[in-house]
């Protein structure tokens, strides 16, 4: 899972110079980065053609305890829960966004029908 570290590191490194802490090391980095994802969710969004532009549609919102299988996989996971498409994660902890990451599985789309979130 080394790609969500690096989408979470500098928001992980601002929170501790927040909390006054400059110069963390190591171990406090990624109690940090554990403490964080364990408030994070993450919004699984699907670009898809309107009028003469595109919008994204929102498919699913995990919370810490569910994300774990998209994130170990991402790829393979949206492949086989929407199809294919043009996806964006997008990360928040609480109301504070983190970081996107767009991924474009290749195969047929499955999200299609399924009802948009409201994110």
């Amino acid at each position: 899972m080394e790609w969500v570290w690096e989408l979470y590191e500098d928001y992980v490194r601002k929170e501790l110079r927040r909390l006054g802490r400059e110069n963390a090391g190591d171990e406090e980095l990624q109690n940090a980065f554990i403490r964080i994802m364990s408030e994070s969710t993450v919004t699984v969004l699907v670009q898809e053609p309107w009028q003469n532009a595109v919008r994204f549609k929102g498919l699913a919102k995990y919370e810490a305890q569910s994300m774990m299988p998209l994130l170990n996989d991402p790829l393979n996971y949206l492949l086989e829960h929407f199809g294919g498409g043009k996806f964006k994660l997008n990360f928040h902890q609480g109301l504070n966004f983190i970081a996107t990451k767009n991924f474009k599985p290749e195969g047929e789309p499955k999200w299609k029908d399924l009802p948009d979130i409201g994110y």
